[in-house]
């Protein structure tokens, strides 16, 4: 079991490196592609996508002020959207997938259309090519949901948490070394020698060729390390083997009907999407507020971002792993939800201490972020281990080659799919809500707003998940 977990552990390091890589360079891509086809062809796809991008912004935000930097700044936001609202509808069907043909197959086959993404943005010089890339990789991308139904298969319901806050870690530490490189290579020109075909590729060749190199490091290393675990009774054996170990019996788990997980499901899949509808919403408009207040550069919102990352992998290596057990995933993830909506409440007093007392105001910006990152740290974590805990644990019956479940709802690839693309909906929707909300009501009323969701969202999970 440990070594499943390493494995898919260091598979993580380079699946979310690559994929944190091109983050910083979206505005400055799409700066590129605006120079390239605004004269050239005025009525081409990206003249025309800035054109109805500003007619929205603009019957939100009548100030022309930086008007140009934020339409590139919300396409941006528009392309992770995108990217998003694909894994919403493909999720699903990687998960049932995985219960059909095995983990390892299908997460091999997700691998080849990472690979082909990056090496269509290596060669794209048009903005219509770089979004088909972005479209070809959320179709793709499945090696996290997949690595979630890795780790619930090998991993007894108590150590589950446990295993699964290598996830949120490897999230976080990617998050912090990823885009600072990605930023770092973006100025570093591609050889000569390494276009063996001369042809003309994109600006960033650089950043796409390391992605490229890291997507087929990871493809060879799961293709060579990762042994398959779906059905294999890996859960159970672990669970016996932990008993033999500590020579006491594990703690028992409460049994529920098939209708209740159903249920309990259909709940957590609720929270999963409103929490990260409003949480996506508050990381995307962060950078807005940071340069509108105090008119950080890249370099310090750079800095304010990771010191989050770095926060939340420290309470994930930690605290969480240590206490998700004794205090109860629903638990967990509550107190995560409601130290969001305190950073919400501090981040909208941000805007009324700025003029005043700059001090203060980033004072409270950084208490702020210590909550942001506490939130990080737990809640899609515990969300994700108390979503696991109400599959089965699938068996492949040896005549005919079949999985065996109580009921197709709860097999663990499907269910785990299901769960996972209810929160990539909350990420296609949330960015766009809030910037409209910055818009039009300002910071400190769209703060407010998004933190009376979240302590409604604390009432709800109290009545419906804590305990459950």
């Amino acid at each position: 079991m440990a070594k499943i977990e390493t494995i898919v552990f260091l598979s993580l390091l380079l699946d979310l490196f690559a994929f944190t890589i091109p983050l910083p360079l979206f505005p400055r891509l799409i700066e590129w592609y605006t120079q390239r086809e605004i004269t050239s062809d005025p009525n081409g796809f990206l003249p025309r996508t800035l054109a109805f991008v500003s007619s929205v912004r603009s019957l939100l935000y009548q100030s022309s002020l930086h008007s140009t930097k934020w339409d590139i700044v919300l396409l941006g936001g528009i392309m992770g959207s995108v990217f998003s609202l694909l894994q919403f509808l493909v999720s699903p069907k990687i998960g049932s997938l995985s219960d059909k043909y095995g983990r390892k197959r299908i997460l091999l086959l997700t691998m080849v259309g990472n690979i082909l993404s990056a090496a269509v943005w290596l060669q794209s010089t048009t903005f219509a090519s770089y979004m088909l890339s972005r479209v070809i990789g959320g179709l793709s991308e499945g090696n996290v949901q997949l690595a979630i139904a890795i780790l619930s298969d090998v991993t007894t319901p108590e150590t589950r948490a446990k295993a699964l806050a290598h996830v949120g870690i490897a999230f976080a530490i990617c998050f912090c070394i990823g885009p600072p490189i990605g930023a770092y290579f973006s100025t570093r020109p591609l050889p000569a020698s390494a276009n063996v075909f001369q042809t003309e590729l994109n600006i960033y060749a650089v950043p796409a060729l390391l992605t490229l190199v890291l997507l087929v490091a990871e493809t060879l290393f799961l293709a060579v390390a990762l042994p398959e675990t779906r059905g294999k009774g890996k859960g159970k054996l672990a669970q016996v083997d932990a008993k033999k170990a500590s020579g006491k019996p594990t703690k028992p788990i409460l049994k529920r009907s098939v209708e209740q997980r159903i249920s309990l499901l259909k709940t957590l899949r609720f929270v999963h999407f409103l929490f990260l509808g409003a949480f996506s919403g508050v990381e995307f408009t962060l950078t807005f507020l940071t340069f509108d207040l105090f008119d950080w550069n890249n370099k310090q919102n750079g800095m304010l971002i990771g010191s989050i990352g770095i926060m939340s992998a420290l309470l994930q290596g930690g605290y969480v792993r240590r206490s998700m057990t004794k205090t109860g995933e629903g638990n967990m993830a509550r107190r995560g939800v409601l130290s969001c909506a305190t950073g919400l409440v501090l981040l909208a007093l941000v805007p009324m201490y700025v003029e005043s007392n700059v001090i203060l105001a980033r004072r409270i910006l950084q208490l702020a972020a210590a909550c942001m990152a506490f939130t990080s740290a737990t809640v899609v974590n515990a969300l994700t281990a108390f979503a696991s805990l109400q599959c089965d644990e699938t068996e492949i019956d040896p005549d005919t080659g079949k999985t065996s479940v109580e009921h197709p709802e709860l097999a663990k690839g499907k269910a785990l799919g299901e769960f996972r693309s209810s929160g990539q909906l909350g990420r296609a929707i949330g960015p766009l809500l809030a910037c409209a909300a910055y818009w039009t009501v300002g910071p400190s009323s769209t703060y407010s707003i998004a933190a009376g969701a979240m302590f409604f969202l604390s009432i709800y999970m109290k009545r419906t998940v804590v305990g459950k």
